[in-house]
């Protein structure tokens, strides 16, 4: 329900900035679409039939094993599984699945609907789909485990759009120096940056390895530009 509700409300504020939407074509209208449609139904889908059931094909023993303090459960989520995403991210930044990511990096400007835009493999490499679904086996109750998941792809979404928080506002310095803001994550974005900010909630992964880029407001330009069709940036590396 959190991950709809900022969806949607993202969403209405996008389209309240007429120009961010019309001037989206029709290739970037499918990619989107198409990405989101996969990323937000087929994964979860895929989550629950297939890959949860190969661990209890796999680990029929270690079902509901694991207990943990809601607290801790949450802490797993939102923060143990970031730093894992950290360094999957940095993979897909370098020249070996760098074919499956450069899809993400043709988004010319940041808006909600871009934030799965994909080929179509890409999510099956993505390590959330792996790592949610073992902890979701293994806890005796996920309740606060899949709270974290929750508001990490609502930041997710946030952080795709171009709603940033103004250095002014106390809202910025409660958050900017621990959060990854959608500044931070449009810098990631831009045209001529060669990475840096792979971390999805937390700014202590960039800052401890050295990747960390360190802006207040939104770059002047964003996306990287390639020659590959529509077809092939949704079945790329296939």
């Amino acid at each position: 329900m959190l991950v709809f509700i900022t969806f949607v409300t993202l969403l209405v504020l996008t389209s309240t900035r007429s120009t961010l939407l019309r001037i989206k074509k029709l290739e970037d209208w499918v990619l989107d679409s198409v990405g989101l449609f996969f990323q937000g139904i087929m994964i979860p889908i895929l989550q629950i039939s297939f890959v949860y059931q190969i661990y209890q094909y796999c680990f029929p023993s270690m079902k509901t094993s694991l207990n943990l303090h809601p607290v801790l459960g949450f802490i797993l989520s939102f923060v143990l599984v970031d730093y894992l995403y950290y360094w999957n991210h940095r993979l897909f930044h370098t020249r070996y699945l760098w074919c499956i990511h450069q899809v993400h990096h043709t988004m010319t400007n940041m808006d909600v609907l871009g934030t799965s835009r994909n080929t179509l493999w890409t999510s099956l490499f993505i390590v959330y789909l792996w790592v949610h679904s073992f902890f979701i086996y293994l806890l005796q109750d996920s309740t606060w485990y899949v709270l974290g998941v929750s508001l990490t792809s609502a930041l997710d979404l946030w952080r795709h759009s171009n709603f940033g928080i103004t250095g002014k506002s106390w809202l910025y310095y409660c958050l900017y120096s621990w959060l990854i803001l959608p500044q931070d994550h449009a810098w990631h974005h831009a045209s001529h940056e060669n990475g840096g900010n792979y971390g999805a909630n937390l700014k202590i992964w960039d800052k401890i390895h050295g990747t960390y880029l360190d802006y207040d407001d939104f770059p002047d330009s964003l996306g990287v530009e390639t020659k590959l069709s529509l077809s092939q940036k949704l079945l790329l590396p296939f």
